[in-house]
C-alpha cells in the first residue's frame, strides 16, 4: 500500500464538505489502495460541528483513513499537503452586488494562496471549489507564485455531470452512454454547455436527438440555471452533486481520463480557442500521468464562439474587479 497522501479541505464542517470528506475516504477519490490523511480547515465557530464530523470520520472505521487533522489555523492546514479542496467561501447574501462578492473572496483567497505558497508542497494540485470558483482560483494561483499555474482548477465537473444527464435523460438512455460533452468558460450562468463532440453510444449526441432548437435553447438554459432551481427546491445549495463532482474532476486529474473521451476542467488559459491567456477558464480535457491536456484543433462554430466570448468576457470583467483588491 502507499504512503498516505494529505488532502486539504476548507469549509470542512459545511454540507459539501460533509458530502464530500466520506468519499474521499473511501477511497473514491483516489482509489481502493491510497491512504488518506484528511486536513479539515473551518472557521473557529465551525469547529465545535467539525468536531462531530471527526467522531463521525472515526466510526466508520475507514482503513484508508490514516490521519484526521481539524483545525482553523492555516499553517497547520496546509503544512505539507498534496491536494487542496477549497470549498469555503463566502456566499452571496441578499443585496450583495457581485463586486462586493468578489472583493469578500477575493481576501480569502488571497490569504489561502500565500498559505499554499508558503506551507503545502510545490506539486499541490489544487481545485477550487467556492464561487465565484473561476475567479477564486485566479487570486489563489497569482498569490501562490511559486506553485505552477497548471496545478489549479476551478469545478465545471458538476455542470458537465449536469449536462450529460440531461442528455440522458432526453434521450432515455443510461448516463455512461453520454460522453464528452463541453462546459466552456465560467463557472456561472453565461458557461456554454456544448454538445457539439458529444457522442451517445456510437452516434453523435445531435443526431441522435434530431433537436436543435432543444440543444440551443432549453437545454442550454436548463444547465446555467440548475444551480438555482435546486435553491429554489430545496431551499440549500447543491452539497452531494457537488462532492460527487468534486470526486469525479480529482480522480480524472489524478488517474486519467479515459481513452478516446474527454472531460471539463476550468484551468489556466494557455490562449487555446483564441480565448485570453491568464484567465481561469474551463475547457474540454484528457488527462494522464497527473496532468491534464487542452484538448486541442475542435471547429467552433459561429454559434459556440460567440458563447465562448459571452462567458470570456464575463471572466475578463471578474478579474479585473478582483485583482483590484489583492494588490
Amino acid at each position: 500500500m502507499s504512503s498516505a497522501v494529505r488532502v486539504l479541505i476548507t469549509g470542512a464542517a459545511g454540507q459539501i464538505g460533509y458530502s464530500l470528506v466520506f468519499s474521499i475516504a473511501r477511497g473514491e477519490m483516489f482509489g481502493p489502495e491510497q491512504p488518506v490523511i484528511l486536513h479539515l480547515l473551518d472557521i473557529p465557530v465551525a469547529m465545535e460541528a467539525l468536531g462531530g464530523v471527526v467522531m463521525e470520520l472515526e466510526d466508520c472505521a475507514l482503513p484508508l483513513l490514516h490521519g484526521v487533522v481539524p483545525t482553523s489555523d492555516l499553517k497547520e492546514a496546509f503544512t505539507d499537503i498534496d491536494y487542496a479542496i477549497f470549498v469555503g467561501a463566502m456566499p452571496r447574501k441578499e443585496g450583495m452586488e457581485r463586486a462586493d462578492l468578489l472583493k469578500a473572496n477575493a481576501g480569502i483567497f488571497k490569504t489561502q494562496g500565500a498559505a499554499l505558497d508558503q506551507y503545502a508542497k510545490k506539486t499541490v494540485k489544487v481545485l477550487v471549489v467556492g464561487n465565484p470558483a473561476n475567479t477564486n482560483a485566479l487570486i489563489t494561483a497569482t498569490c501562490a507564485p511559486s506553485i505552477p499555474k497548471e496545478n489549479f482548477s476551478a469545478l465545471t465537473r458538476l455542470d458537465h455531470n449536469r449536462a450529460r444527464s440531461q442528455i440522458a435523460l432526453k434521450l432515455k438512455t443510461n448516463i455512461s452512454n453520454v460522453k464528452s460533452v463541453i462546459i466552456w468558460g465560467n463557472h456561472s450562468s453565461t458557461q456554454y454547455p456544448d454538445v457539439s463532440y458529444a457522442t451517445v453510444g456510437k452516434e453523435s449526441v445531435r443526431s441522435a436527438l434530431k433537436d436543435d432548437d432543444w440543444i440551443q435553447g432549453e437545454f442550454i438554459k436548463t444547465v446555467q440555471q440548475r444551480g438555482g432551481a435546486v435553491i429554489k427546491a430545496r431551499k440549500l445549495s447543491s452539497a452531494a452533486s457537488a462532492a460527487k463532482a468534486i470526486v469525479d474532476h480529482m480522480r480524472d486529474w489524478v488517474s486519467g481520463t479515459p481513452e478516446g473521451e474527454y472531460v471539463s476542467m476550468a484551468v489556466w488559459s494557455d490562449g487555446s480557442y483564441g480565448v485570453q491567456a491568464g484567465l481561469v477558464y474551463s475547457f474540454p480535457v484528457t488527462c494522464k500521468g497527473g496532468k491534464y491536456t487542452i484538448v486541442q484543433g475542435l471547429e467552433v462554430s459561429d454559434f459556440s464562439r460567440k458563447k465562448l466570448k459571452e462567458t470570456e468576457d464575463e471572466l475578463e470583467q471578474e478579474k479585473t474587479t478582483a485583482l483590484e483588491f489583492v494588490k
